[in-house]
C-alpha cells in the first residue's frame, strides 16, 4: 500500500514531477467546509516556471477557501496552497503568535475507505521522529469528526525546483544546498527514516535561503524492512529513481536516497537531468546503465563525486559518512546545531553556546560588598521570580489530567518540591550535565541539558523548569524534550534521580511525601 501514502500526504503547487504510483488517475473528491473567503490571508501566487517545463505536470488550482473564522478557536483558513488525492493544504495563521502556517487538512471518510489510516499514524510518527532545521517541522495535529488536520511550518520561498528551472546555480550556492540536503537526509537515515522520493519539488527554501525537506508521503521506516534486509516497493518519481528499484530485486532505501541527491546535485548544477528522455523507457535504460555525462564546467572534483553517487551498483555507492568526508563536499561546510524548545526547532551558532547572562552567583551577605559585587546583586535583583503555582495547576500533574500522552511517546516526567534556592538548584543541574558532558542551555527558570550522543531518536534533550510554591518552596519539573524514552530512563535513574536526591525535602509535607509523583508512577503507590 507505499504507493498510496504519497497521494494521502503529499501536496503540490503549480509544478509537480509524476509519481510512480497506481492512483495517478485519481481525482480529489474532498468537499470544501465553506466557500467564503478569507480576504487578509490572500498572497500571490507563485508563476510556473518558464523552463524545464517537460519535467513537471501541471496540477489545477482553486480560490475556494476552506473554514470561515477561526479552525478550532487558534488558526485563521487562508489561501489554497496545493492539493494531493485526499487532503488540501491551505495558508493559515495562529491568531495569538501572528505566526503563518500551512495546514494539511484530510478528509476522515475517504482514508478510512482506503484502508489508510495506518498510514496517517506511521506519517505522524515520522515526522515527530526526524525534528531538524532542514527538514519541514509538524507543529500540532488536530481533528473533528470529519477532518484531521496536520499543522506544519510554512516555508514561504517556494519549491528548489522553481529556482533551478530558472537556470543551473552557481558552484557555491549549489554546494551550500547540497550540503543542507545531506545533512537532513543523514539525520533521517540515523533514525530509521528513508524518504523514497526526494526531488527539487519536494524541497522547499524559506526566505533565508535555507533548505527544507518536505513530503514524507512515500518514506518508510527500518521496521518495515523484509527478512531479506530489503525494500521491495516500486516507488519514486521515474527520473530519480534509482537502478536497484527499477531491477525490482530489493534495494537498500538508504542507497536509493543517495542516488536521488546525486541527480539532485546534477540538476542544480547543470540545469538539466543527467537522464532524460521523452521515451519513459528509454530513460530507464539510461538510468539502469548509468550513461549520463558531466558538462564542461563541471570541476573534476564534483564529476568524481557525481559518479560515485550515481554509480549503479548500490554496494559500492558512496555512503552518507563517506559524502561528508568528500573535499569537494567540505568546502565551506559547518555542521548545523540545533536544540528543541518549546517543541520546535531552533538553529543556533557556535558563540550560542557560551553560558548566558545571568550570573547565578552565592550570596555573600556577611562580608563587605566589592563594586563588582554591588553590581551583581543589581543584575540579580532585576531576573524575574518564577512562575507561582495555584491549585489547578497542582491538580494539572495529575497523570489524569495530562493530555502529552497522545502524541508523544509517553512518561518521561518528574517533579520534587525543594527549598533549596533557585541559583543552587541551577548549579546542581550544571553539575549533572558536566559529570556527562552534556550542554546546558539556560533561559529565565527554564535548563536544558543537551546530549551529544546520537541516540535512536536524536540526542537526549532533558528539561527542567523552576516554580515558587511558597516564598521559600519550590517546585522542579523535569522531563524529557527529545532522544528516545529508554536512554532518558536509564539517564534518570543513574545521574539524575540521585544527583538531584541532595535537592528534595527531607520532611514529608502534611503526611504526602516531598516527592510529588510522576507522571510514570501510580497514585495509588
Amino acid at each position: 500500500m507505499y504507493e498510496q501514502i504519497d497521494t494521502l500526504f503529499s501536496y503540490t503547487s503549480q509544478t509537480s514531477s509524476t509519481k510512480i504510483h497506481p492512483d495517478q488517475n485519481q481525482t480529489s473528491n474532498f468537499q470544501m467546509l465553506n466557500d467564503k473567503p478569507i480576504p487578509n490571508l490572500q498572497l500571490p501566487n507563485p508563476q510556473p516556471p518558464k523552463n524545464l517545463a517537460s519535467m513537471a505536470a501541471n496540477t489545477p488550482t482553486t480560490t475556494r477557501k476552506e473554514g470561515e473564522g477561526l479552525l478550532l478557536g487558534r488558526y485563521e483558513i487562508g489561501k489554497l496552497l496545493g492539493h494531493g488525492t485526499f487532503s488540501k493544504v491551505y495558508l493559515g495563521r495562529n491568531v495569538k503568535t501572528n505566526e503563518f502556517v500551512a495546514i494539511k487538512v484530510i478528509d476522515k471518510e475517504q482514508i478510512l475507505k482506503g484502508g489508510l489510516i495506518s498510514h496517517i499514524k506511521r506519517e505522524i510518527s515520522i515526522l515527530r521522529r526526524v525534528r531538524h532545521p532542514n527538514i519541514v517541522q509538524l507543529f500540532e495535529v488536530m481533528a473533528t469528526k470529519a477532518k484531521i488536520f496536520f499543522v506544519m511550518e510554512y516555508v514561504r520561498g517556494g519549491e528548489l525546483f522553481n529556482k533551478v528551472a530558472k537556470g543551473r546555480l552557481k558552484e557555491e550556492i549549489a554546494r551550500n544546498y547540497f550540503q543542507q540536503l545531506i545533512s537532513a537526509v543523514g539525520f533521517c537515515h540515523a533514525r530509521g527514516v528513508f524518504h523514497r522520493d526526494l526531488k527539487p519539488e519536494n524541497i522547499l527554501l524559506d526566505e533565508d535561503g535555507n533548505l527544507k525537506v518536505s513530503d514524507f508521503g512515500l518514506s518508510a521506516i527500518s521496521e518495515q524492512i523484509r527478512g531479506d534486509g530489503l525494500f521491495h516497493t516500486f516507488c519514486g518519481t521515474p527520473a530519480y529513481v534509482a537502478p536497484e528499484v527499477l531491477g525490482r530485486k530489493g534495494y537498500e532505501a538508504a542507497k536509493v536516497d543517495i542516488w536521488a541527491c546525486g541527480v539532485i546535485l546534477f540538476v542544480l548544477m547543470a540545469g538539466y537531468l543527467p537522464f532524460h528522455d521523452q521515451n519513459v523507457m528509454v530513460m530507464y535504460k539510461k538510468i539502469y546503465r548509468g550513461e549520463f555525462r558531466c558538462p564542461r564546467w563541471f570541476s573534476p572534483e564534483l564529476t568524481r563525486l557525481l559518479k560515485r553517487l550515481l554509480q549503479t551498483n548500490p554496494v559500492t555507492r558512496i555512503t552518507i559518512p563517506e559524502i561528508m568526508e568528500n573535499r569537494w563536499f567540505k568546502k565551506g561546510f559547518r555542521n548545523i546545531k540545533f536544540y528543541l524548545e518549546d517543541d520546535k526547532v531552533f538553529s543556533v551558532k557556535d558563540e550560542e553556546y557560551k553560558d548566558d547572562d545571568i550570573d547565578y552567583s552565592s550570596d555573600q551577605s556577611s562580608y563587605p560588598e566589592s563594586p563588582i559585587e554591588i553590581d551583581t546583586r543589581k543584575r540579580l535583583a532585576t531576573i524575574p521570580r518564577p512562575a507561582s503555582l495555584n491549585a489547578f495547576d497542582l491538580i494539572s500533574f495529575s497523570p489524569g489530567f495530562s493530555l502529552s500522552g497522545l502524541f508523544e511517546d509517553g512518561g518521561g516526567e518528574s517533579r520534587f518540591v525543594s527549598s533549596a534556592t533557585i541559583p543552587n538548584i541551577i548549579s546542581k543541574l550544571e553539575e549533572i550535565a558536566k559529570v556527562v558532558s552534556f550542554k546546558v542551555r539556560k533561559k529565565d527558570f527554564q535548563v536544558s541539558l543537551e546530549g551529544s550522543r546520537e541516540g535512536v531518536k536524536g540526542p537526549l534533550t532533558i528539561g527542567a523548569e523552576i516554580f515558587e510554591l511558597t516564598p521559600n518552596l519550590r517546585v522542579v519539573e523535569v522531563k524529557k524534550k527529545a532522544g528516545d524514552k529508554g536512554e532518558y530512563d536509564e539517564f534518570f535513574d543513574r545521574e539524575l534521580r540521585p544527583g538531584l536526591r541532595t535537592l528534595m525535602l527531607p520532611e514529608p509535607l502534611s503526611g504526602e511525601p516531598s516527592c510529588l509523583p510522576s507522571d510514570s508512577e501510580s497514585l495509588t503507590k
